[in-house]
């Protein structure tokens, strides 16, 4: 039994202007909709700010001692590595309240000066070390449309319009 697709309908509008003195009321009302969200925004960021500054000296204070109690336990681990780690036999040490852990981070790469890499590689004759990278020009395309219309997989966009609804506001100098 094939069952029936589901269609996602647009729900219903609510609201719509029935003349063009309720169009330029309810254009109003947005605007007072969209100042009030925005005092809105400006008021919960100032309390977030308050909120951050009061507990900031605090965190400060627990990061800091945080990292010297760290810092201890690693030297003392290092110092006791072969007993805890059995002769290098495992890398895991539990020590009942937690555990402490020795683990080798995966190579990695890091190059500065991109050009004069790439160029040397080429001078070497390395080019296998040289990623080309091949992408369609959207551009191009949009430049002479007429020439790919009948490529498959392109579809040429236009004439697409938006509606928006600015209300004005007056900016205070």
């Amino acid at each position: 039994m094939i069952k029936a697709k589901k269609r996602i309908k647009a729900t219903a509008s609510i609201y719509v202007v029935q003349s063009k003195k309720q169009a330029s009321e309810a254009i109003k009302y947005l605007g007072d909709i969209q100042r009030e969200l925005i005092r809105l925004e400006a008021e919960m960021n100032d309390k977030i700010a308050e909120i951050t500054a009061s507990y900031s000296s605090n965190i400060e204070v627990l990061k800091k001692k945080s990292a010297e109690i760290q810092q201890g336990i690693q030297i003392w681990c290092e110092a006791n590595r072969d007993e805890l780690t059995n002769n290098g036999k495992v890398k895991t040490a539990n020590l009942v309240t937690g555990e402490v852990q020795w683990r080798n981070r995966p190579p990695s790469c890091v190059i500065r000066g991109v050009e004069t890499v790439i160029e040397t590689l080429k001078k070497l004759n390395l080019e296998r070390f040289i990623r080309t990278k091949e992408e369609v020009n959207k551009e191009a395309i949009l430049n002479e449309a007429n020439v790919v219309a009948h490529v498959p997989g392109i579809t040429i966009k236009k004439d697409v319009e938006d509606f928006a609804i600015v209300p004005f506001e007056q900016e205070v100098i």
